[in-house]
């Protein structure tokens, strides 16, 4: 089979030809046929959390089951899934306290093994390696999803859409007139302005430098647009908000600047809730005396908290309701051997998500 291999950080993937061993007990194999550029994925091919090459990266994908190891219940071939990079026990600590995302069996959080060239196995990142025609997982990775959803579309359910809608959603548990502010209008932030419209935040104040992702945030329910290069933003959330300031933020960007002006937006028992995940050594400050004052927070959320076989199949209910964007946050689609021109428009900025897809 193909896949992008990365063998040298901050270089173009290569496109080669690699093989897959079969699924082992637990596992399953699935044909790839959606696989969607998150930013973390750039981020591990350009080296910002270390890691070991080559490997093959690549953690949103959607696709057919091809095959199941021994053991494999829930799941069948032919059935269509989304594959995300949570992969749980189900019987650890943080297991049983429903924090899938904590699983103590996740590290190491790659492996190598089933993929392998002529010299030796590759890395799997993420134990997923979706940048490939075929990949095998760990079933607990894999929720089964209708046959009508488009499989590009579905793609983006695996991280995009639970880590932004989940932040708000699961970890924030935003409330009816609530006022939000979310900072980074990507793929995630998207999500995160659709979480709280579901969650009937009062006010949605995106915050972004370019202007065409404030127009998109308005589309996707944002109330308000600012732009941090034109506007003071602090004045301008705290007009909207009668002096007091946001209820929470979430920072769906890695920069530095967008954790530290976060503090400055919230009002008192506000929250930050920091989504995006910065480089290695990135650090931001903050004032403990007033936190402590005013009673506020700071929150990480990962992967939106989520809990996947209980929030894709939601969330495929609100898609096919018409309550959900899917098709809209889908920029571009490349064929894999399209994949660097793919992430090269990604880290422009320009779009939400660019899709590879598989035929």
């Amino acid at each position: 089979m193909k896949a992008a291999v990365c063998r040298e950080f901050s270089k173009p993937l290569r496109i080669e030809e690699v093989k897959l061993a079969a699924p082992r007990s637990g596992e399953i194999e699935v044909a790839i046929k959606a696989c969607a550029i998150c930013h973390s994925d750039i981020s591990y091919a350009d080296g910002a959390w270390g890691g070991d090459l080559p490997a093959v990266y690549g953690h949103e994908a959607a696709g057919v089951v091809r095959c199941v190891g021994k053991g494999v219940g829930g799941v069948n071939p032919g059935d269509h899934v989304v594959v995300t990079l949570i992969r749980y026990c189900g019987d650890c600590h943080y297991c049983h306290q429903g924090s899938q995302v904590m699983c103590e069996e996740v590290f190491p959080l790659d492996r190598k093994g089933p993929i392998s060239d002529g010299e030796g196995p590759l890395v799997q990142a993420m134990r997923t390696g979706a940048f490939a025609e075929r990949i095998v997982v760990h079933h607990s990775q894999a929720v089964k999803i209708p046959k009508s959803i488009p499989f590009a579309s579905a793609s983006l359910l695996a991280c995009g859409v639970i880590t932004g809608y989940g932040a708000v959603v699961n970890t924030a548990k935003v409330r009816s007139g609530q006022n939000v502010a979310v900072i980074g209008c990507g793929g995630v932030g998207l999500n995160s302005v659709q979480g709280a419209a579901a969650s009937g935040a009062a006010r949605i104040i995106a915050i972004d430098i370019a202007p065409s992702k404030l127009k998109d945030a308005r589309k996707f329910g944002a109330t308000h647009g600012l732009n941090p290069a034109t506007d003071d933003v602090a004045a301008k959330i705290m007009k909207l908000t009668g002096g007091r300031g946001v209820d929470h933020v979430f920072v769906t960007v890695g920069a530095p600047a967008a954790f530290e002006g976060a503090f400055n937006y919230i009002t008192k028992n506000g929250s930050v809730v920091v989504v995006g995940m910065p480089a290695t050594g990135v650090y931001a400050k903050y004032d403990p005396g007033t936190m402590a004052a005013w009673n506020q927070k700071i929150i990480g959320s990962k992967m939106g908290e989520a809990v996947i076989s209980r929030d894709i199949p939601k969330l495929v209910k609100a898609y096919r309701r018409g309550e959900l964007k899917l098709d809209e946050l889908v920029s571009n689609t490349y064929r894999l051997d399209q994949i660097n021109e793919a992430i090269a428009e990604v880290r422009s900025g320009t779009v939400n998500r660019n899709v590879i897809i598989f035929d």
